[in-house]
């Protein structure tokens, strides 16, 4: 196929913000695995309070249009009070503008899932994002990457110190761009049975 497009959304309103850092780290591996990749950092866009019917900034159309483009996207969010930050949610709440394309939404897209967190809990804000990713009918990525005690696994700077860390957000990198190639290959029925345990793929 061509080469798979991975936007990647995420970041907070923080400077530096390991959210950011998960992000740029993943996107890099699916640069090395072959993608062309387009990040979207949150604290950067003119994102108004998404309400029916409010004229949407610019950003807001960038963002949606670049989703509507994507082979495969990836989402990082920080942990706030258990979920995700209000400031990420209401970034995707922008993706209403792409309801009515066909197929609406995030049909048929790969999505990795990034949470950061201060304590242990980052599979809340995962969570969260996983029933959005569902609701804008895309496939969540089966790896997931909560990084808990973010503080220790980010330099003050956002450089990451934490090997480990590190090995799962480039391996969550190169599973969406396998998972890209797949769907575009063999169509999002054949993913779809790959989460259910019907079937099983390589991604």
């Amino acid at each position: 196929m061509r080469q798979p497009r991975i936007v990647g959304l995420g970041g907070s309103l923080k400077e530096p913000s390991s959210s950011l850092s998960a992000l740029e780290a993943a996107l890099a591996a699916c640069r090395e695995a072959g993608a062309e990749t387009e990040i979207l950092r949150i604290g950067s866009l003119d994102l108004p309070l998404y309400a029916p019917g409010i004229e949407p900034t610019a950003d807001a159309v960038r963002l949606a249009e670049s989703a509507a483009a994507a082979d495969g996207l990836i989402w990082s969010s920080p942990l706030y009070h258990g979920s995700i930050s209000g400031s990420f949610k209401n970034a995707v709440d922008w993706l209403q503008l792409i309801a009515d394309r066909d197929p609406p939404y995030l049909s048929g897209k790969p999505i990795g899932l990034i949470a950061t967190a201060g304590g242990v809990q980052g599979l809340q804000a995962v969570n969260t994002m996983d029933f959005v990713v569902r609701a804008l009918r895309g496939w969540s990525v089966p790896l997931v990457i909560p990084v808990a005690r973010a503080s220790q696994a980010f330099a003050r700077d956002g450089t990451i110190t934490d090997p480990a860390v590190a090995e799962q957000l480039r391996s969550l990198g190169v599973e969406v761009v396998r998972a890209a190639r797949q769907l575009a290959d063999r169509g999002s029925c054949d993913y779809a049975q790959h989460r259910s345990g019907a079937d099983s793929l390589d991604i």
